[in-house]
């Protein structure tokens, strides 16, 4: 290796004691804010992901199939306290009152609050649990009712229909496919009383 003369820059000054370049210290907690701004974002983009695929699996659809503007001639004038259910399709289908006999897993059970009364559905979904009823779903219906109903996917489930209309004092039953996320659907309306 060669070696070459000593000149003025091989001279350090002795107050000069820095070395590289000169960094301020980091605050303490910097490194929380850019974790805070990524977890925000995350979850938003999650967030927006699921409404997403709700929207576009149509599971977020709660519709009331009676709607359609046209009245059903004697509904007004059916008393629920003392009515039995009777299905609009056939009258021939005993009520089924055992829970016991209903296999959750095959047939689900929605309750949706129709009205503007705030927990209606829990407290109904509450009265079906603790008479042994397994509720899958509760929340609200895209619109008010004035009737409660008591929906059904399939003749199979016309009887677990009829008696769940019979815990909850609701009279009227219907056979409809506008629910297909549950095999029973329960729309509660401004007549029902918890």
């Amino acid at each position: 290796m060669p070696a070459f003369d000593r000149d003025r820059f091989d001279d350090v000054p002795a107050d000069l004691d820095r070395v590289g370049a000169h960094r301020a210290e980091k605050r303490p907690g910097s490194g929380w804010v850019g974790f805070a701004w990524a977890a925000l974002a995350t979850g938003v983009l999650v967030g927006a992901g699921v409404i997403y695929l709700g929207v576009a699996n149509d599971s977020f659809q709660f519709v009331n199939p009676s709607s359609s503007g046209t009245a059903q001639p004697g509904a007004a004038a059916t008393d629920t306290a003392t009515s039995t259910p009777t299905p609009s399709a056939s009258a021939t289908v005993a009520p089924l009152t055992d829970p016991s006999q209903v296999d959750p897993e095959v047939t689900t059970v929605t309750v949706l609050n129709g009205t503007a009364t705030a927990g209606l559905a829990g407290a109904a979904s509450e009265r079906l649990e603790t008479a042994g009823w397994v509720v899958g779903t509760q929340g609200n219906a895209s619109e008010r009712v004035s009737t409660s109903t008591v929906y059904y996917s399939s003749a199979a489930d016309e009887a677990v229909a009829l008696g769940l209309a019979q815990q909850l004092g609701i009279s009227d039953v219907e056979l409809t496919d506008a629910f297909p996320g549950a095999s029973v659907t329960i729309v509660l309306g401004a007549d029902y009383s918890a």
